[in-house]
């Protein structure tokens, strides 16, 4: 069996410049809620508060180019087994979180919606299972999504795999995305851009180089 704190992280591309149509694009913003993202929240995932400004930034990139911005919020119900994650270094036993219409499932403040943005609520990790998220990408004719968000390694990279099986290019900034460690970083990351191809870039490397009619 091999030591599995020797393996090495393949490495993998860094795009420096990703020019993005705003008619055909949009960005998601992975459950960046109170729960996950304030210290008090139930799951505090400790890199998530660095994300915020970068992810404002990009949002109001995008807004101003006409580019649809779509939330995504988990949404449980009380009593939920599924919510109670086992005892790991990256995820500490809890108990439940992100329950529906509590603070701690409400999105953070400094990255409310705006009034034209949409918000998915999602029951399970999965941002397409069970929402009308594929739907309403498909009515807005998108065919590339950036992929923001917490927690890397489980809603954002579900997001990620869901949005390319559908046949969605990925785009994957990955200052605007947080996890619970390095080693869950860098595993979103691996499978992003080994298995769906994502394009692995920094927030503001993005560019969106016309105004959507």
């Amino acid at each position: 069996m091999p030591d599995l704190k020797s393996v090495v992280v393949p490495e993998y591309g860094m795009s420096e410049e990703v020019h993005l149509d705003p008619g055909t694009s949009a960005v998601l913003v992975i459950d960046m809620q109170n729960d996950f993202v304030e210290p008090r929240g139930r799951l505090f995932v400790p890199s998530a508060p660095a994300t915020v400004p970068v992810i404002r930034s990009l949002l109001e990139r995008a807004r101003a180019s006409g580019v649809p911005v779509i939330y995504t919020q988990d949404w449980r119900l009380p009593g939920n087994p599924k919510i109670i994650y086992k005892d790991s270094p990256g995820f500490p036993r809890v108990g439940e979180h992100t329950i529906a219409g509590t603070w701690g499932s409400e999105i953070i403040g400094d990255l409310a919606p705006g009034p034209h943005d949409l918000i998915v609520k999602k029951p399970t990790i999965d941002a397409f299972y069970g929402t009308p998220l594929d739907h309403y990408l498909r009515l807005l004719r998108i065919d590339t999504v950036v992929v923001t968000g917490t927690v890397a390694n489980v809603c954002v990279l579900h997001a990620v795999s869901g949005a390319s099986v559908r046949g969605y290019n990925v785009v994957y900034p990955v200052d605007a995305v947080s996890a619970r460690s390095d080693f869950d970083a860098e595993l979103a990351v691996h499978q992003a851009y080994f298995v769906h191809q994502a394009i692995v870039t920094h927030a503001e490397d993005i560019s969106f180089d016309r105004a959507r009619d």
